[in-house]
């Protein structure tokens, strides 16, 4: 006659889902690592960027309000290394979480075999929770201060036009119409 294993008993599927929860907290992490990575590889790329525009505007002639775009150039590199502090520290307290959490599980088994350290499991689990929660505001903080850098560059893109628009010798009424489009514009990013 065909013998089948016994079911587990309740001991042994309690111990797997105490470490299930950890496992789900793992894959949280590395979501949260990958999607990180991403937004710090596109803060490199934009500085890249504007340090190719920095060259090319001190080695073209004749460009207009130099002065101006360096300033802003300034601005928004200095505003890309703060943002990249940021995400650095984020995507370190996700790492560490990621160890800690693994080390939740680790210790959870350990703890079905030796019974000595029943506390040890769940002092690395607050603790894991913690730095995630840390890790998330600092990326709070980041986006935050990515969209007022948005809002700063267009800003910036507008008040260049209006100044160009001022220089070309268009007729006061297409100047005046510039100038509201503008206006608005500015309204609309400051509201936000």
């Amino acid at each position: 006659m065909l013998q089948f294993p016994a079911a587990p008993g309740p001991a042994s599927l309690s111990i797997l889902g105490a470490m299930i929860t950890p496992a789900v907290l793992i894959s949280a992490c590395g979501t949260l690592i990958f999607s990180t990575s991403n937004r710090l590889a596109r803060i490199v790329d934009r500085v890249r960027e504007l340090s190719r525009t920095i060259e090319q505007i001190f080695t073209a002639e004749g460009v207009q309000f130099l002065e101006e775009r360096h300033a802003e150039l300034e601005r928004q590199i200095a505003t890309h290394a703060l943002r990249s502090r940021l995400i650095q520290q984020s995507l370190t307290s996700f790492y560490v979480s990621l160890g800690i959490f693994v080390g939740t599980t680790i210790s959870i088994g350990l703890d079905t075999w030796f019974h000595s350290i029943p506390w040890l499991p769940s002092t690395l689990g607050i603790a894991g929770t913690v730095v995630l929660f840390y890790g998330c505001v600092l990326l709070i903080a980041e986006a935050r201060l990515a969209l007022r850098s948005v809002k700063a560059e267009m800003e910036f893109t507008l008040k260049l036009s209006a100044r160009y628009g001022a220089l070309s010798g268009s007729s006061p009424e297409v100047r005046e119409k510039s100038s509201n489009v503008i206006g608005r514009m500015l309204g609309l990013i400051r509201s936000e």
